[in-house]
C-alpha cells in the first residue's frame, strides 16, 4: 500500500466543511479552525440550509478572505457536497484537502497532527479505532455498531484500515486525482469507505492517526438506521465483488491488488 518515492511539502491547505442546518455549531468550528491552522483556507459547502447556516457563513467570509462559501441548490448528500468541494479546491490549485464535520465531533485541535502525518502519506485518516483513539458521549450500542461495521468493512474489502468510515481525513491533491473522483457515485457514510478502498487499490499510502471523536452537543445527528443499512448493503456488494476478483485472479494466475 506504500509508495517509495519522496513526497513534496504539504503546501496550500483547503479545509472542506459541508453544512446543513449547522447555524449554532458553525461559528465555533470556524473560530477554532482559524486558530489551529491559520494558514489554511476554509470552504464551507452549504446545501441551502433552511436554518440560515449559509447566511452565517457568508458573514464570516465577508470578514475573512480565507473563508469561501460554496452555496448549493439543495441537500444532495455528504458525498456530493465533498465532491463539489474537491472539484473547486483542486481547480484552485490546493495541495491538501481536508474533510471535516461542522458539528464539533471533529475537534480542530487534531488538525496539526493530521496534516503533519502527510509527510509520509497520501491519505491520513483521523481514526477512532486505533491505539490512542477514543469516542466521547456515545452509548455502548453505538460504539459496538461502529467497531463492528468497520471490522466487517476491513474483512470484506481486505483493507488494513481500522476506521474506513471515519469522516475526518486529509488527502494530498495527487491522491484524489489518482483515485478517479469522476467514477465515485456513493453517498452518505459509505462515501468514506468508497474513497478509502479506491486509495488502497491505487497503491497509495494510507495512515491512521488517533483522534478523540466527540458526539455533537449542538443540532441533530444526520445518521439514521436507513443510512447505516444502505452503507452496509453497498459494502457487502463491494466486498463480494472484491472476493470474486480474488478468486478469478487465483484461477488465472494473476496477483490481486490485496489479499488478507
Amino acid at each position: 500500500m506504500s509508495r517509495s518515492e519522496s513526497r513534496p511539502p504539504i503546501g496550500r491547505v483547503a479545509i472542506l466543511i459541508p453544512t446543513y442546518n449547522e447555524r449554532d455549531a458553525l461559528p465555533r468550528i470556524l473560530d477554532q479552525v482559524r486558530v489551529e491552522v491559520p494558514q489554511a483556507h476554509i470552504f464551507v459547502i452549504d446545501d441551502n440550509s433552511p436554518d440560515g447556516t449559509g447566511a452565517i457563513a457568508d458573514e464570516y467570509a465577508a470578514r475573512d478572505s480565507a473563508i469561501t462559501v460554496l452555496h448549493r441548490a439543495g441537500k444532495e448528500g455528504l458525498g456530493r457536497a465533498y465532491l463539489h468541494g474537491f472539484e473547486v479546491a483542486l481547480e484552485q490549485g490546493y495541495d491538501v484537502l481536508v474533510e471535516m464535520d461542522a458539528d464539533g465531533s471533529h475537534q480542530p485541535k487534531h488538525l496539526p497532527t493530521i496534516l503533519a502525518a502527510l509527510a509520509d502519506a497520501d491519505v491520513v485518516i483521523g481514526s477512532r479505532w486505533v491505539r490512542g483513539g477514543a469516542v466521547e458521549n456515545w452509548p455502548l450500542s453505538r460504539k459496538l455498531l461502529s467497531v463492528g461495521g468497520n471490522l466487517y468493512t476491513k474483512v470484506m474489502l481486505g483493507m488494513p484500515v481500522n476506521d474506513a468510515t471515519a469522516g475526518y481525513r486529509a488527502y494530498r491533491a495527487s491522491a484524489l486525482r489518482a483515485i478517479g473522483l469522476a467514477q465515485v457515485a456513493s453517498q452518505g457514510y459509505c462515501f468514506q469507505v468508497d474513497l478509502t478502498q479506491r486509495a488502497v487499490r491505487a497503491g497509495l499510502t494510507v495512515r491512521e492517526v488517533p483522534i478523540t471523536f466527540v458526539e455533537r452537543d449542538l443540532g441533530d445527528s444526520k445518521m439514521s438506521p436507513d443510512i447505516a443499512k444502505e452503507s452496509m448493503r453497498r459494502i457487502t456488494q463491494w466486498g463480494l465483488a472484491h472476493r470474486m476478483g480474488q478468486v478469478q485472479d487465483v484461477l488465472l494466475g494473476r496477483e490481486h491488488w490485496h489479499r488478507l
